[in-house]
């Protein structure tokens, strides 16, 4: 299932506080950046970040989804329309990124 323009936009709303946060459409799929870099991407309408050791550090309860089959593990976020991905996910910030 491809993610929805929609919930890409309501996450980078969630992430506008960062600078240089970009994305670029993929089979269907968002992959987001910051500052040039890889940090995650958005698959089947659920925002997965990259396990690095900050973000990790920041979020060590987050479980662990495969963003589609044959990929490596990632973070999962809470991110809802209900609830705010800042509050849910307080790694992702630039120091997790």
């Amino acid at each position: 299932m491809a993610s929805s323009k929609e919930y890409l936009e309501f996450v980078l709303g969630q992430l506008s506080e960062l600078d240089e946060i970009t994305y670029r459409a993929m089979m269907g799929e968002f992959i987001i950046y910051y500052r040039g870099k890889i940090v995650g991407g958005i698959y089947d309408d659920r925002l997965l970040v990259k396990p690095t050791e900050a973000a990790l550090a920041s979020m060590p309860t987050a479980p662990y989804e495969l963003p589609y089959e044959g990929a490596k593990e990632m973070s999962s976020l809470n991110t809802t329309r209900k609830t705010s991905s800042r509050r849910s996910a307080p790694g992702m910030t630039s120091t997790a990124l």
